[in-house]
């Protein structure tokens, strides 16, 4: 029996590449199956929708029989916090966006992400004089993952000592995001709960320490901020805190490991990008595109009836927009399935658009560019050990679960 293409997205057979699948929902740009969500996969469409405010990204406006298929997965994230702005709508989106925006970026803060520049050349450093055996190097346990969680740590205000506990439940957390067949539902849902509730009470109680004692970090910012705004309530603080470590650093990982294995897939641009550290920057702009860290949104739902295509989506239902699917859309760019860093109109969909756009993409953007430049100059000869390598379960957040590779050595 053939598979719609719903379950065929949500199938982990085939999450090494789903783009033919999306090539064929693109056929209809609204897909639509019995009692399921409302899939929308064309380019011009998701941005359309992106910026319509009839759109709603509060999951408390779906109907109570809208039909989640993640949810039914283990695909969808649990939480024991209200919901971070990601999930809100205006006006309680926009100041709470405003308020974490402040210590983060422009306006307010221009130089917060430049300024951490070296301090990440540093880390990735680090992390690539520790590989150690360079026969078989497993470039997401041994780079990709613990480099943005080191990041957020340094970003938040961790104190290094902490960073060993912080990474434990940051490991934890990510694992329930990514379903296990073979586990027992129940464990690891309890090991989940339990490790939100003990990174909760650290954060509560090191912003407690940053109310009274302010230092240099965003966290401080946050807790002792009094724009126009006012000011962050604990759980407001909490929930944007678990915000930047789940959204930053999931999405990161998957970022740098796609990359890598694209630039491997893709010898010529590696052998470019070791020669012109520049190179990295629309390297990293055209593998968002190419292979987005973030493959779709779900869980939208219109405030009243949208009509697109001729199909009228009603209040309350749920829609799916199917980012990496738009991103590989030939009516939008030429040779979509091409990775093509020289591409130069690469009006991507990697971070979404409108009000809910990647909130740490200058960040992101910069760990990529630096992670991906000294990967490339430092390791000699890298080649791929598994083609495809192992993937995970998550049908959202894409990308491989290990990613074993070789090389002859480490330069200095």
């Amino acid at each position: 029996m053939t598979q719609s293409p719903l379950h065929q997205i949500l199938d982990h057979a085939n999450r090494p590449d789903p783009y033919p699948i999306y090539a064929e929902l693109r056929k209809t740009p609204v897909h639509h199956e019995a009692d399921g969500p409302y899939v929308i996969s064309t380019y011009h469409e998701i941005r359309s929708l992106l910026h319509d405010p009839r759109l709603s990204s509060d999951v408390r406006h779906l109907a109570s029989a809208a039909h989640d298929p993640l949810a039914e997965s283990g695909q969808e994230e649990q939480t024991v916090l209200p919901p971070s702005f990601l999930r809100l709508d205006p006006p309680e989106h926009d100041r709470l966006r405003r308020m974490a925006n402040r210590p983060f970026g422009p306006p307010h803060s221009p130089h917060t992400v430049d300024g951490m520049r070296q301090e990440l050349h540093d880390i990735v450093s680090g992390l690539i004089d520790g590989i150690g055996d360079t026969g078989r190097i497993d470039l997401v346990d041994q780079f990709s993952y613990p480099f943005p969680v080191t990041v957020i740590c340094r970003l938040l205000g961790v104190p290094r000592e902490d960073e060993a506990r912080f990474h434990g439940w940051a490991d934890t957390i990510a694992a329930s995001l990514d379903p296990d067949p073979d586990a027992d539902p129940a464990e690891r849902g309890k090991g989940a709960h339990d490790a939100r509730m003990q990174l909760g009470m650290y954060l509560a109680g090191l912003i407690e320490e940053r109310r009274k004692q302010p230092r240099d970090d965003m966290l401080s910012a946050l807790a002792t901020a009094e724009g126009p705004d006012g000011a962050m309530t604990t759980m407001e603080l909490l929930s944007t805190a678990a915000l930047l470590l789940i959204a930053g650093h999931e999405t990161t990982v998957n970022l740098v490991t796609n990359g890598m294995l694209t630039l491997l897939r893709n010898p010529d641009v590696l052998r470019r990008l070791r020669a012109e550290p520049r190179l990295a920057v629309p390297v990293v702009e055209e593998l968002l595109r190419f292979e987005p860290p973030v493959q779709l949104l779900p869980q939208r739902t219109p405030l009243t009836g949208i009509r697109i295509h001729g199909v009228t989506i009603p209040k309350g239902a749920s829609v799916w927009l199917v980012l990496a699917s738009g991103n590989r859309d030939p009516k939008r760019f030429q040779n979509p399935d091409r990775f093509d860093p020289d591409r130069r109109d690469v009006q991507h969909l990697g971070f979404g658009s409108g009000i809910h756009s990647c909130f740490g993409a200058p960040l992101a953007r910069l760990e990529a560019q630096l992670a991906l430049s000294e990967l490339a100059r430092r390791l000699e000869n890298p080649r791929l050990l598994e083609d495809p390598p192992p993937y995970r379960q998550n049908a959202v957040l894409r990308g491989p679960r290990h990613l074993p590779i070789a090389c002859d050595g480490i330069r200095p």
